[in-house]
């Protein structure tokens, strides 16, 4: 089973972070896989500062785990909330990150991906939660 993680940070002008990587199209909440003797709140913490320069200043909350049937039979994703937090610099694209930002929920870019789209419904609109990504 592969195990990944994705946190949904909003800031106080409700606001979400979203990034885009370099070698996938869209946008998504930021997050990626957990590796081997991490918990799962440090791998969110991990991909939160590689992929956006965000330091988390208390727990998230876990909001849903979610079958990720699209790429694998065997993938799980673990969605949390991250309430409190801080960001260190702005994000300069690299290699891996052409983009990370803050984008209004009514302006999400035309590319964000269904997937991020649902998970924001979901957490945001009390829409009914799926057990898919």
């Amino acid at each position: 089973m592969t195990l990944g993680v994705r946190g949904l940070v909003l800031d106080d002008r409700r606001r979400v972070l979203l990034v885009r990587h370099t070698y996938v199209d869209g946008f998504y909440l930021p997050g990626g896989g957990v590796e081997s003797g991490e918990t799962l709140v440090d791998a969110l913490k991990r991909e939160l500062h590689e992929e956006a320069n965000v330091l988390l200043e208390e727990p998230p909350e876990l909001f849903g785990m979610y079958f990720n049937r699209r790429f694998s039979v065997r993938d799980h994703v673990a969605l949390y909330l991250a309430r409190s937090y801080r960001v260190t610099a702005p994000r300069a694209p690299d290699r891996e990150i052409a983009e990370a930002g803050f984008f209004a929920l009514d302006a999400l870019p035309a590319d964000t991906t269904v997937g991020t789209r649902a998970r924001l419904a979901e957490a945001l609109e009390k829409a009914p939660i799926s057990p898919y990504w």
